[in-house]
């Protein structure tokens, strides 16, 4: 018997052949049990007040890439173990033989197989803070998870091309990360726009001056938020247009979010004929104050802001509570309106245009 394990077929023993085959059949075995171990240290390890759901979830992200890198890994191991025989021994190009592609194969499929691992980490994190975000009201967070989970996506994809270039091709990175730094200085200042609307964007998304969905003012448009881009702003105005602003211009620019207001304000302005004297205004002034104590009116106020040859002015100005519908404020500014010219009717006090005359002469 042991004559037989010491036969060599390949330039490999037979028991060389029964060990490495053993190992990988081993490793097939357990890997799914080793790899739900380890998942579930490293979900007590990161994640301690976790509950049961999120770990399933945790599960059903991570074993089956685990899985796939733990067999690679063992079985890479156990095959390096093997000589390769003469025959498959031969040069593909230059200096670079069958063995070196073999094991440049080996080395691609356990780094892809460890960047999927951690690509599968990255999601399942994005999704914890996804789910984070959508209790809040505010849905701006959302897109922020939405933008850090691609760049680390991203960043895992690059980290893996280099890790084949160095150990599957022998290349060194470190020249390829200086020519990198020079070409992206060069693509920096040729999208000098580009990057300062990305960084205002990231500007927008912490500072929060406006979120998703509130009323805005800026640069003489009024509308809502529907979006907050990495380059761009959209906002669908009160005319039912859809504009989009540069984030720049959005953190440059003054912008009133009307959606933060305390009160909506109503403002009347009554321009009085020159007939009316000092008496009659006087009276009118008290009268108009009793139209505005009303529930749904919380402050207000009444006096005469101007006079001159044409008109003498009176301003009113009142809150509500913003509580109100938009429907309930408008009908509200309707009323008072009324009651307005109700009360100067009752104090037989005519409107300025109202004694206008108008003289042609041939």
């Amino acid at each position: 018997m042991n004559d037989f394990l010491q036969q060599e077929f390949l330039n490999n023993s037979v028991r060389l052949y029964l060990e490495v085959f053993g190992a990988i059949l081993i490793a097939l075995i357990i890997k799914r049990i080793i790899s739900k171990y380890l998942a579930a240290v490293s979900f007590k390890f990161f994640f301690k007040a976790a509950s049961p759901l999120r770990r399933q979830a945790f599960l059903d992200f991570v074993v089956a890439p685990l899985d796939n890198f733990l067999f690679l890994f063992l079985a890479v191991i156990a095959f390096d173990k093997l000589t390769i025989p003469v025959i498959l021994d031969f040069k593909i190009i230059r200096q670079v033989n069958s063995g070196d592609a073999l094991s440049a194969v080996a080395y691609a499929a356990i780094i892809i197989s460890f960047i999927r691992l951690c690509i599968r980490l990255v999601s399942y994190v994005a999704l914890i803070m996804e789910e984070k975000a959508n209790l809040a009201a505010d849905q701006t967070d959302n897109q922020l998870v939405v933008f850090f989970r691609d760049f680390f996506r991203v960043i895992l994809f690059i980290i893996g091309i280099l890790l084949i270039l160095h150990f599957c091709f022998n290349y060194d990175v470190g020249n390829l990360l200086t020519g990198l730094s020079l070409v992206g200085a060069a693509i920096a200042l040729a999208t000098k726009e580009s990057l300062e609307n990305l960084i205002a964007s990231f500007i927008i998304f912490f500072d929060k001056p406006f979120t998703t969905g509130d009323l805005v003012k800026v640069q003489n448009f009024t509308g809502n938020v529907e979006r907050i881009g990495l380059r761009s702003t959209r906002i669908r105005t009160d005319y039912k247009t859809y504009i989009t602003v540069p984030n720049k211009q959005m953190v440059d620019t003054i912008i009133d979010n009307i959606s933060l207001r305390t009160q909506r304000r109503i403002d009347i302005s009554l321009e009085i004929g020159l007939s009316a004297t000092a008496a009659q205004l006087k009276e009118i002034i008290p009268s108009a104050e009793k139209i505005l104590q009303q529930d749904a009116v919380e402050n207000s106020f009444v006096y005469l802001s101007d006079t001159g040859q044409n008109a003498h002015v009176l301003t009113i100005i009142c809150f509500t509570s913003i509580t109100q519908s938009l429907d309930e404020f408008n009908a509200l500014r309707s009323n008072i309106n009324l009651e307005m010219i109700d009360l100067l009717n009752s104090k037989n006090i005519e409107l300025a245009a109202a004694s206008m005359d108008i003289k042609i002469k041939r």
